[in-house]
């Protein structure tokens, strides 16, 4: 009996933790990642659940590969986990993990330089989802790689991560109105290269 209620108030402490930290402030979750045990395991765990499908896209979408980004995406949170006991407060950690990963995407792509990925290669095909759906997904990958890469992170950043513009200039270190031509750019080669497509989809 009492080691039930031993179990019991165990797991409840474990449930008032993890609702803690889902009203923990980022900057907080990261002051945590310095601690010991079990709090500094749950801040990491929080952090990678805001976090982590925004930075895999990104890492995806800038790579074109899927092996690649995988291992960037993991390295990064590894990196986010071992600099905080170098760094003592991150005001913005979404933009401080993308910094991260940005810095080790552009670290692979010169390890790895190489011309245009085979299509295949360039998306993940979702289950359950349309051949049409399939295809342009590909179109889309395939537009992307065809982007200058400035052109390309811009619109990455802006269109799958949600960054304004301002955000996306601090993070490349640009002004704010190179961002904007090349977000704009990037939009009217995308519909260059979808165009037919949408034209042929539309008179089916």
């Amino acid at each position: 009996m009492r080691r039930h209620s031993a179990v019991q108030a165990t797991s409840t402490r474990h449930d008032c933790m993890a609702n803690d930290l889902r009203n923990t402030g980022d900057s907080e979750l990261f002051e945590r990642l310095r601690g010991n045990g079990k709090e500094r395991e749950a801040a990491f765990a929080e952090l990678y659940n805001r976090h982590s499908r925004r930075v895999y896209l990104y890492c995806l979408r800038i790579l074109g590969d899927e092996e690649h980004a995988n291992d960037v995406f993991q390295e990064t949170f590894l990196r986010l986990l071992q600099s905080a006991n170098r760094v003592e407060r991150i005001d913005n950690v979404p933009a401080y993990v993308l910094r991260i990963a940005r810095n080790l995407c552009f670290d692979n792509k010169k390890r790895n330089a190489r011309e245009l990925v085979p299509i295949e290669e360039l998306n993940i095909a979702v289950e359950d989802v349309t051949l049409e759906s399939k295809e342009l997904a590909r179109l889309v990958a395939l537009a992307l790689d065809l982007l200058p890469e400035n052109h390309r992170e811009a619109f990455v950043l802006q269109t799958y991560n949600g960054l304004s513009y301002k955000e996306i200039a601090d993070l490349m270190e640009v002004p704010m109105t190179s961002v904007r031509n090349w977000v704009v750019r990037a939009k009217r080669k995308i519909r260059e290269v979808l165009s037919p497509y949408l034209e042929e989809y539309r008179s089916k």
